[in-house]
């Protein structure tokens, strides 16, 4: 690991202005500090950013507000997520383990980097870590890759649980910086890799996520469902990943959200096949259906190739799921 400078911001205004000077942010470390650990991260000076301030989570205009620096854990447990959002904490407490969702904060959970083998090997190109020098999974190890909005230059996956959820829920990133505040649609957070797959996301030099808002999505409550498939139980990321979401109405879909995690650079939303279910009696075929609308265009690398039908299979699952109902629903009908 490379020698760094470490101080600690006592408000969010200091934070920037670290940021600004290069700095990079600091909180749970649950992720950047295994990167600094493999030489793939090498930052000269860390900020600590917890004592900001930004660790609630409280109502807002209708929906939830989520403070960047609130603990992944006390975020699935807290009372307004497990009553109004059964997705979010569904998705949350799929992933990592109950340590790291202890530490994990969910500003982080949005900025986690790629569990590539390639990108952690820093004996090997990769151009999301070195753009120009290659990418090796394409024809090497690629199981755990994607098989959606890839490029030529790197068919690297997004590891969050949480991201996917929140695809699915249209959330709203909140960021600031020296220059101002900005709100970024959860679809526009997070890129594909085209030819820049050095860049994660859309975050500009010096900003600082500060929240993540969530409209109310009361009418999703009833009927939803997060289903991770992995190679095992726990402490695994996801080779495929399903958030579903329906409003169902006298056995008609009037609303649905789908979203997948473990198959492309980003958690993947694809509305024309939520709108393929408006009007359509929950089912198989139905399901089976919007499942071929979302995954128009898929392609294996090799040792990825069973993503194709898992992911099929995945979607129809999570759908079937949250049509039969949340524990939410069972208690309101006994």
């Amino acid at each position: 690991m490379n020698p760094f400078t470490f101080t600690q911001a006592s408000d969010v205004d200091a934070a920037l202005a670290r940021l600004a000077s290069g700095a990079r942010p600091i909180a749970g470390g649950t992720n950047l500090l295994d990167l600094m650990k493999e030489g793939v991260m090498r930052p000269g000076e860390l900020v600590d950013i917890n004592g900001l301030g930004l660790d609630t989570v409280e109502e807002a205009n209708g929906g939830l507000r989520l403070g960047a620096l609130a603990r992944n854990a006390d975020t699935a447990y807290h009372p307004l997520v497990r009553e109004r959002y059964p997705l979010l904490s569904a998705a949350i407490l799929a992933g990592a383990s109950p340590q790291l969702r202890n530490m994990a904060t969910n500003g982080g959970n949005l900025l986690q980097r790629t569990r590539c083998y390639y990108f952690y090997d820093v004996g090997t190109p990769c151009n999301k870590r070195e753009p120009g020098t290659g990418c090796p999974a394409k024809d090497g190890l690629n199981r755990l890759h994607a098989i959606l909005g890839t490029s030529e230059h790197c068919i690297a996956t997004h590891p969050s649980d949480m991201c996917v959820a929140l695809r699915a829920l249209d959330a709203v990133v909140h960021v600031r910086s020296q220059r101002g505040e900005r709100d970024i649609p959860f679809a526009d957070f997070h890129r594909l890799p085209g030819d820049r797959p050095e860049l994660d996301n859309t975050l500009e030099p010096g900003e600082l996520v500060t929240h993540i808002t969530l409209p109310d999505a009361a009418r999703f409550r009833a009927h939803s469902a997060y289903i991770k498939v992995r190679e095992r139980l726990s402490y695994a990321f996801a080779l495929v990943s399903v958030a579903a979401a329906l409003d169902v109405q006298g056995g008609t879909i009037r609303a649905a959200r789908i979203a997948l995690g473990g198959v492309a650079h980003k958690p993947w939303r694809v509305e024309e096949a939520e709108e393929a279910l408006v009007g359509k009696t929950p089912g198989l075929e139905t399901f089976g259906a919007a499942a071929d609308i979302v995954l128009r265009g898929a392609k294996g690398h090799g040792q990825n190739d069973f993503k194709l039908t898992l992911a099929r299979n995945t979607i129809e699952q999570a759908l079937t799921t949250a049509a039969r109902g949340t524990e939410y629903a069972k208690g309101e009908q006994r």
